[in-house]
């Protein structure tokens, strides 16, 4: 299982990012082809000394890195990374990594 974890930074408006984040960025980004699996964090997202500045944590499941990197490429990724600039204003880091279960 190979996962894009976004780590969404907090923006200038949190109400403007979650409904752009809800109504036009999760429809675009559960387009992208690959895709098994898309959790996102609820709630304030801290660390264990407390608070953090992460808004919001994005977790998509792909079958393999392959696939995660083909599905990004596709115009369904594009459009989805292209819709960044829209609502992060605060910032976001993408990650890409496989993951075995121990």
């Amino acid at each position: 299982m190979a996962k894009l974890l976004v780590l969404y930074k907090k923006p200038n408006s949190a109400d403007a990012f979650d409904k752009h984040y809800a109504s036009v960025h999760i429809p675009l980004a559960k387009k992208i082809p690959g895709l098994k699996k898309y959790e996102i964090s609820t709630g304030p997202v801290g660390t264990p000394a407390g608070p953090s500045a992460l808004h919001l944590v994005a977790t998509l499941d792909f079958d393999s890195l392959d696939a995660l990197k083909a599905g990004l490429a596709s115009p369904e990724g594009a459009a989805a990374a292209g819709d960044l600039a829209n609502f992060a204003d605060g910032g976001a880091e993408l990650y890409l990594f496989d993951t075995k279960e121990i």
